[in-house]
């Protein structure tokens, strides 16, 4: 029996010399939300002075995806903490195992801690909730124009902190996307689309902030601007009943400066005719078409990954409505609005 003891003694002792790490959950939540990402902190002791760093392998996590390879470090005396970011993906979690390796000369015995499970608070949010869990969500810039008859399209710049902001997700919209999105969790930024119909007067939507344990909710007031400015929300066509009465109104101009002339006399006085006719001419030069190639992509917004709604299945005609850089926006034959780039339209 004391020789047993020994022998068991002499085996814990062994494992025990050879461990050259103390490693330990120091970190973790209490509770987190379905859809939240949160910090977990790894606190670390190495028995050996001579090494470069620690290397940790995660496994048999669920529910969680790991956001941050390389850990956010703070050292405290002979302690390293070490954080890493976590998003909640699922209803039950459980925290990841953890195996730690010192990255030396020499090879060491890694070290291994179990993962415990997490408590996962699911949401019982309203049908305008946008997907957003955040500690601040805000609008940074908007601008609303005209989609098609009976829709309007909302541009939108947002910026949040820490946050899936690419989970951004609305119910009841006729169409919806990301035209860009910053991958940093911490501070992210992004630039969304929203076709809403056109009867909409206020657009509001709820996102949870962390911070304050609860709902807020934020309203974009629909106006829809009437200026024609390059940039990417510059979609709306462009107006022929006003070309119309501009044409009208030159016309009258000119009538006036006729019947002027032929009272005075003075044939110098053409100019004043002159000038209203060549506007005329200007307005009544029919809106130019172009062809665009089979194939080719018809985009919401003019950039690189903006959202394409539709590909020519041949090759036809569209009127052009304008240009930016290096695309061309066109007014398809449903009325709706869009942007193909240059290298899609025909060369003759």
């Amino acid at each position: 029996m004391i020789r047993l003891f020994l022998l068991f003694f002499l085996l814990v002792t062994s494992v025990a010399a050879n461990k050259v790490i103390y490693l330990s959950y120091d970190n973790v939540p209490q509770r987190v939300i379905k859809g939240e990402i949160f910090p977990i902190t790894l606190k670390s002791l190495s028995t050996v002075r001579d090494f470069e760093d620690i290397e940790y392998k995660f496994s048999n996590k669920s529910g969680l995806k790991i956001l941050n390879e390389i850990p956010d470090r703070v050292e405290k005396g002979k302690y390293f903490y070490d954080t890493f970011y976590l998003l909640s993906t699922a209803r039950w979690a459980k925290l990841p195992d953890v195996n730690a390796t010192l990255i030396a000369s020499e090879d060491y015995n890694s070290t291994l801690i179990r993962g415990s499970k997490l408590n996962v608070v699911t949401l019982n949010p309203r049908k305008n909730f946008s997907k957003i869990i955040a500690n601040n969500f805000e609008i940074i810039e908007y601008k609303t124009t005209i989609f098609d008859n009976n829709h309007n399209i909302i541009v939108l710049v947002a910026h949040a902190q820490n946050s899936d902001i690419q989970a951004m997700h609305f119910e009841n919209v006729f169409k919806q996307g990301i035209e860009s999105a910053s991958e940093s969790y911490l501070d992210s930024k992004i630039t969304y689309f929203l076709v809403i119909d056109k009867k909409i007067e206020n657009f509001s939507f709820s996102y949870f902030n962390l911070l304050q344990n609860k709902f807020s909710t934020i309203i974009i007031p629909i106006v829809v601007e009437d200026d024609s400015v390059t940039t990417q929300s510059d979609l709306k066509p462009k107006d022929q009943s006003k070309e119309r009465l501009k044409m009208q109104i030159a016309g009258v101009i000119a009538l006036i400066a006729f019947v002027f002339i032929l009272w005075r006399r003075k044939y110098i006085y053409l100019i004043l005719l002159i000038i209203p006719l060549i506007y005329i001419a200007y307005l009544a030069v029919p809106e130019q078409e172009i062809c665009i190639k089979q194939g080719a992509q018809i985009r919401l917004l003019p950039v690189d990954n903006g959202t394409i709604f539709e590909t020519a299945s041949s090759q036809y005609t569209l009127l052009k409505e304008g240009s930016v850089d290096n695309f061309v926006k066109v007014k398809l034959k449903n009325e709706k609005i869009g942007w193909v780039k240059n290298e899609d339209i025909c060369s003759y």
